[in-house]
């Protein structure tokens, strides 16, 4: 059962912030308060409607020895008794450990797998399908890097998406993605089976991750688009080698300030990926009950265009809506994976 004492301490914070915020908190405190309260709201919601139930019940139990009143309280406590296991999971999972990134905004690579050029062009399918969700949401999109190849498919690209719990909503996409298809350049009719891999990263600020300059080699390079087009004729795109990990990062907007700035985002945040997975792993060594590794090898997803299909295969969920999922209908998908980590982590903590 749920100890009193932590739902006092989330009870008391929710009042002292509420009470901050109405005398009218200022500066940098209001953001940081803001975003605690609107974490918060929804628990004590949870909390109190439970609490309620567990008052309720005793009110009718004590009822039941008035003869006027028993028949009324035995069906107001068959009622609360039907809800209570409701109210109960409800607060369970809304009492489950955040996941302190979950509010950032992310980047997103994609890359093209197996497949030749028909990976790239699934590739390019999957950024628009990002895109489109993200603009559906009312997100904000922007392109740090876009490497394309003659016919339109993707080498590489790069996009930060910011808004209301981008992080939350997006990571568990991280891994390859297999599309089952008859590509544009197959001229005999044949379904072919290719890949594209997409990793999700949370967003990292300079104070999260420290990283020495000496650690670093930069080189600027002259910037080219697809089939010479978008070619940038100055030596103004950036990339960034951190000499420790290996890790290799380039942007190539026009401006090279800029992609000094764009390369360092995501260099940080492939570094502290890393940290998150390193610890991430530390904690699941003991355990299996995940939705998904992280693993960017992992094949999480497959999309069948003859058959109309969509189908993740860590949850074994299948949904015949293909069409819309690739413009962006995404939230049965991230409803279910969302739904399913909570049960398992739900299931950890009880087990």
């Amino acid at each position: 059962m749920f100890q009193p004492d932590t739902l006092k301490q989330i009870t008391r914070r929710f009042g002292y912030i509420e009470a901050r915020l109405m005398e009218g908190a200022s500066g940098e405190d209001i953001a940081v308060l803001t975003r605690e309260y609107s974490e918060l709201k929804p628990v004590v919601a949870q909390i109190e409607a439970w609490q309620k139930a567990i008052r309720d019940r005793a009110e009718a139990q004590t009822m039941m020895s008035d003869p006027e009143m028993a028949a009324l309280a035995r069906e107001e406590l068959a009622r609360i008794e039907a809800d209570l296991p409701t109210l109960e999971k409800l607060l369970r999972r809304a009492l489950l450990p955040k996941d302190a990134a979950d509010a950032r905004p992310a980047l997103i690579e994609l890359r093209p797998g197996t497949g030749g050029d028909e990976a790239g062009l699934f590739a390019a399918d999957l950024m628009r399908m990002y895109q489109r969700y993200a603009e559906a949401r009312g997100w904000q999109v922007q392109l740090i890097t876009l490497s394309e190849t003659e016919l339109g498919g993707l080498r590489e690209a790069v996009m930060r998406i910011a808004g209301e719990g981008v992080f939350a909503r997006l990571k568990f996409e991280s891994g390859v993605h297999r599309v089952q298809r008859v590509p544009v350049t197959e001229s005999g009719g044949r379904i072919h089976t290719s890949a594209a891999t997409v990793a999700v990263l949370p967003e990292a600020e300079a104070v999260d991750i420290d990283i020495p300059t000496s650690d670093l080699r930069i080189d600027t390079m002259r910037a080219s688009g697809a089939g010479g087009q978008h070619v940038n004729t100055t030596d103004s795109a950036v990339r960034i080698t951190h000499m420790p990990s290996g890790i290799v990062v380039t942007s190539s907007e026009k401006s090279q300030h800029q992609n000094r700035m764009l390369a360092m985002q995501v260099l940080r945040a492939k570094l502290y990926d890393l940290e998150r997975q390193r610890l991430a792993d530390q904690r699941a060594s003991a355990r299996k009950a995940q939705v998904g590794s992280g693993d960017r090898s992992e094949r999480i997803r497959t999309y069948n265009f003859p058959q109309g299909r969509v189908t993740d295969h860590r949850i074994n969920l299948t949904l015949y809506k293909l069409d819309a999922v690739m413009q962006g209908d995404l939230d049965e998908v991230i409803d279910a994976l969302t739904a399913a980590d909570q049960a398992a982590r739900l299931a950890e903590m009880e087990a």
